[in-house]
């Protein structure tokens, strides 16, 4: 086992050595080569982000992984009645000991702004919203514990809604009038992160609150519920809730529990970026590769002196192989090192980040180890393979080829 490790060494330390001697030669393959490393990096590391960034906006609608949703409805398209669902929904609830879980429901309210009276969307919700669907805020707070009883109704409005308030400060507990057949005044206790295109003022509130201000003619419809379970366990109860709630409603009802969340399908949204970077990038170590192979060829006949000396003084053919192909995979190996720390220097730079995650990503992922492994095993194998010719025909030199030249 020493004698091997001591002969490794020494072909590691014999190839780095002849790359000192030939470094001008090779500077423009690996040039290449850590070109293309860092391509077929850096695509996995934004993809990783990417990815993330698509994950956490699909949350917000869906909800994290996993998160299920029960719909129910008749055979005549009338409701289960309210007070029937909502025992069922606390008991199912408390029997699968569920933490995370809540009620949506949709409705419009009348808002009184400076410029006039504006009929907007109201999505009423329970607590538990902001962190199933992982809703960012940007000023104030999310609904806390006793927003439920508040005789002014909190309400969490997004950055149009706020805008067009004149951007009040949240400190000073800021309301606004909501007209209707009994007018009320709300308190903003928050402004949630919006994306580009959310131009129109909308607001949440807590479903009690909004129940108890919703017009005779215009009542709520009924909500949706969903809950958050851990994902192995998600098919599982899943089947068990829906059976339990179809038991409870009785004939002529229908349940119906589902996964909404991103998790449920297993499409990579990203495969088709992953793919085309890729292609380029493994073309662009190929070129690499040829380069490697030319010079490397090059150099094997210039050394062929070298190389029968040492075939004299008892060099096997495989030590002569070894050091030969090694010399080689040194190279692309400390070039893919290159192309690897350039990728990730590029992945993490706060511009790219910003870019990729326009700032709606709340948990920026490391940059991913298989990436930086992918681009090292690439390198070495490139390395391998523009070494493989060279090294056969350094075998095939004889001793007396030492004396010819």
């Amino acid at each position: 086992m020493s004698r091997l490790f001591t002969e490794l060494v020494g072909a590691l330390s014999e190839a780095w050595q002849e790359l000192r001697i030939h470094r001008t030669r090779v500077l423009l393959s690996l040039i290449g080569v850590a070109v293309a490393v860092c391509a077929i990096t850096t695509v996995v590391g934004v993809a990783g982000i990417a990815g993330q960034a698509m994950t956490e906006s699909n949350e917000r609608y869906g909800g994290r992984s996993a998160t299920l949703k029960l719909s129910t409805y008749s055979d005549d398209g009338s409701a289960p009645d309210p007070e029937q669902m909502s025992t069922i929904w606390r008991e199912s609830l408390e029997r699968y000991d569920v933490a995370h879980a809540g009620r949506i429901g949709y409705g419009q309210a009348t808002v009184q702004f400076v410029d006039g009276a504006v009929n907007l969307s109201v999505q009423a919700v329970d607590q538990p919203y902001a962190v199933m669907h992982r809703l960012q805020m940007d000023h104030g707070s999310w609904f806390v514990e006793g927003d439920d009883t508040r005789l002014a109704p909190a309400i969490v409005v997004n950055e149009a809604f706020w805008q067009r308030l004149g951007a009040p400060d949240l400190a000073q507990n800021p309301t606004v009038k909501l007209l209707g057949e009994s007018p009320t005044t709300a308190v903003i206790v928050g402004v949630h992160r919006s994306q580009s295109w959310d131009t129109e003022p909308t607001m949440y509130m807590l479903n009690d609150a909004y129940t108890a201000i919703a017009p005779t003619a215009q009542p709520m419809q009924q909500p949706e519920y969903e809950l958050w379970v851990p994902p192995e366990l998600s098919e599982q109860m899943r089947v068990e809730i829906q059976a339990d709630v179809q038991a409870r409603l009785g004939d002529g009802f229908t349940a119906e529990v589902y996964r909404s969340d991103p998790g449920a399908y297993d499409a990579d949204p990203m495969l088709s970026m992953k793919l085309m970077v890729g292609g380029v990038a493994a073309l662009v170590l190929l070129l690499g590769a040829l380069g490697l192979v030319n010079i490397a060829m090059v150099t094997v006949k210039q050394r062929i002196r070298e190389i029968g000396i040492r075939r004299s003084f008892g060099a096997t053919a495989g030590r002569v192989f070894f050091a030969v192909m090694m010399e080689s995979v040194v190279a692309t190996i400390a070039a893919g090192a290159v192309g690897v720390m350039l990728a990730i220097l590029i992945v993490k730079s706060p511009m790219v980040e910003e870019f990729i995650g326009q700032g709606m990503i709340t948990d920026f992922p490391p940059f991913p180890a298989e990436a930086a492994l992918l681009g090292m095993v690439c390198a070495t194998v490139v390395g391998a393979l523009a070494g493989l010719m060279p090294a056969l025909v350094a075998v095939r030199v004889k001793v007396i080829d030492a004396i010819r030249y």
